[in-house]
């Protein structure tokens, strides 16, 4: 954080030796632990606010001095649950929300966990800590589907050097709370070892009933993010849970939550938070945690508590309110400054100590992360005739965009181009690195996608989709010529494409291009028969055993009730 010599410069601030590097004078501000707007000036040295109150500083010569009359500031919005690997990177993603007042991000460590060693991952994590922003991390303890290798990869050392890290303030989120709940040595092992180091456990338990909600918190969860009702809220903090609440682009949750709090006449606001919960590019068009607040706003909940739901609520909870949540001495200078407390989207924001956006301006662009340490997606092998075999009756069919069912396949298995009279069509998910594949049918996703591919995935494993063999295999070769990405075949062209240069998985362009591209995306596939909401995410979850019915993992294809292979894996 902050060494002596720096500690020293900050009180020769208040002692009158040093000048301060920013004077914001005649602040109207929030002050989150009385709750109620404060006037004053802040004085802020490097990253750091040194006072915030009704005098001004002794010496002031060399000081930028910021008129704040008409201004509200409050401060910077903090997104506790983000997955940024949506395609966007964490640098990209924080680049984007930080010009709209979110600043400060508890973030998913899965993909850095599946693909990278820890002393990469350790690196780039500190590049990222060296932005004008604040990262914190989760430390999870399962793979949200089935690996072939599951233990050797989630082992308890390699588990517990991220928990080890003082930038890691959460274990989980458990997607595999159901192994805890009956007794899963390596699962308690890691929740153990957790709490012992004073991590927060966060769980997901999407439906859970009272009594799972009890289990769970005796077995040491703190939190939930998955309450779809308000009766579900309301059973979660009368459990004694931290409750986050959802809107993200396929649980837009927020405004019925809200409104029902509000109409209960609940008074409970202090112990609940908001999250986006890791929502593909295009839904934040409109925002990202200012997003939030201003559903808040509209849903009658009071200006001071949205505000602090995004905010202070969530400091406090993880325990890093000394830093951020409070404009007062001592914190991070991480500001936002609004017109008035209606509009959440900020003027200007200052993040511990940097502009990012002043008079509405978007600010000089900062040192980037070197994402070489991730090494690029580089199939060795191709795709040959057998490879597209399908020899077995059993399909997933889709429910919506991220809930699946087996299906009885009734088609010829034997051509190589199926009818665009009906929605079925081939599905392939191949390792990474060649070694096995996995084929079957899916059932609802399009009628008229004749070749698709994808290295973006929850393993990082390759899906292909598709109406037409040869279609498929294009896209597959055009995906190997990008280094990994998502590309859409017809009639022999593409007809559109995402590069995800980054290990296969992950953009390296701006949030806008990268928008930009997803939509012409998600239209390319509606205009071809996807009918669902987000089919980015369907990517994401065909693999994920957290949801029912049934999933194609490396193992082959699983059906998630009874834990069991149902058709396995062929090694190529």
């Amino acid at each position: 954080m902050w060494d002596e010599r720096e500690i020293q410069q900050q009180i020769g601030v208040i002692n009158g030796k040093v000048q301060p590097d920013f004077i914001i004078q005649n602040a109207t501000y929030l002050h989150s632990i009385f709750k109620k707007w404060m006037t004053g000036n802040i004085w802020i040295k490097g990253d750091r606010i040194v006072y915030a109150g009704e005098k001004m500083p002794a010496m002031t010569d060399g000081a930028e001095i910021v008129d704040a009359t008409g201004k509200r500031i409050v401060p910077g919005y903090i997104e506790p649950h983000v997955h940024p690997f949506q395609l966007y990177n964490p640098e990209t993603f924080a680049d984007y929300a930080g010009k709209l007042g979110t600043t400060t991000f508890l973030s998913d460590n899965l993909t850095f966990f599946l693909l990278l060693k820890n002393n990469r991952a350790f690196k780039l994590i500190d590049q990222l800590n060296e932005l004008p922003f604040s990262f914190y991390w989760w430390a999870r303890f399962d793979s949200q589907t089935v690996l072939q290798n599951e233990t050797d990869v989630f082992n308890e050392e390699a588990i517990g050097e991220w928990l080890n890290r003082k930038d890691v303030l959460m274990g989980g989120e458990l997607t595999g709370w159901p192994r805890l709940m009956n007794g899963d040595p390596n699962l308690t092992a890691s929740v153990v070892r957790a709490k012992q180091a004073g991590k927060k456990i966060e769980g997901h338990f999407p439906g859970a009933s009272e009594r799972t909600l009890a289990r769970m918190k005796l077995l040491g969860v703190d939190g939930d993010h998955e309450a779809m009702t308000t009766e579900e809220v309301e059973a979660r903090l009368l459990q004694g849970y931290a409750v986050t609440l959802r809107h993200s682009s396929i649980r837009p949750d927020l405004p019925t939550l809200l409104k029902g709090v509000v109409d209960k006449e609940l008074d409970v606001f202090d112990h609940l938070m908001m999250t986006t919960d890791g929502s593909t590019p295009s839904f934040h068009i409109d925002g990202v945690m200012d997003k939030c607040i201003q559903v808040a706003l509209e849903a009658g909940v009071k200006p001071i508590d949205a505000y602090l739901m995004a905010s202070y609520n969530v400091a406090r909870y993880y325990g890093i309110d000394d830093r951020h949540g409070i404009i007062a001495t001592g914190r991070y200078a991480t500001l936002n400054f609004l017109e008035d407390e209606t509009n959440p989207i900020p003027t200007d924001v200052l993040s511990k100590g940097k502009w990012l956006k002043r008079n509405g301006q978007e600010t000089a662009q900062f040192e980037r992360v070197d994402w070489s340490l991730v090494p690029d997606f580089e199939p060795d092998f191709d795709l040959d005739e057998k490879d597209f075999e399908f020899k077995h009756a059993v399909g997933i069919k889709m429910v919506n965009d991220v809930i699946t069912k087996p299906y009885e396949v009734t088609l010829d298995l034997t051509v190589d181009k199926l009818s665009t009279e009906h929605d079925e069509s081939f599905l392939m998910l191949i390792d990474r690195n060649g070694k096995w594949r996995v084929n079957t049918f899916i059932k609802g996703f399009a009628n008229e996608v004749q070749g698709f591919a994808s290295s973006y995935s929850n393993t990082g494993d390759v899906i292909l989709i598709g109406k037409d063999k040869k279609a498929m295999l294009l896209a597959f070769q055009e995906m190997k010529r990008l280094k990994g990405g998502m590309v859409l075949i017809e009639d022999g062209e593409v007809a559109a494409s995402i590069p995800l240069i980054i290990g296969g998985g992950l953009s390296a362009e701006h949030m806008d291009l990268l928008i930009e591209q997803e939509l012409v995306l998600k239209k390319a596939l509606a205009e071809r028969g996807y009918k669902h909401g987000d089919a980015v995410y369907t990517f994401l979850f065909l693999q994920s055993t957290h949801l029912p019915y049934i999933r194609a993992t490396e193992v082959g294809i699983y059906q998630v009730m009874r834990n069991e292979v149902i058709v396995p894996a062929t090694e190529r």
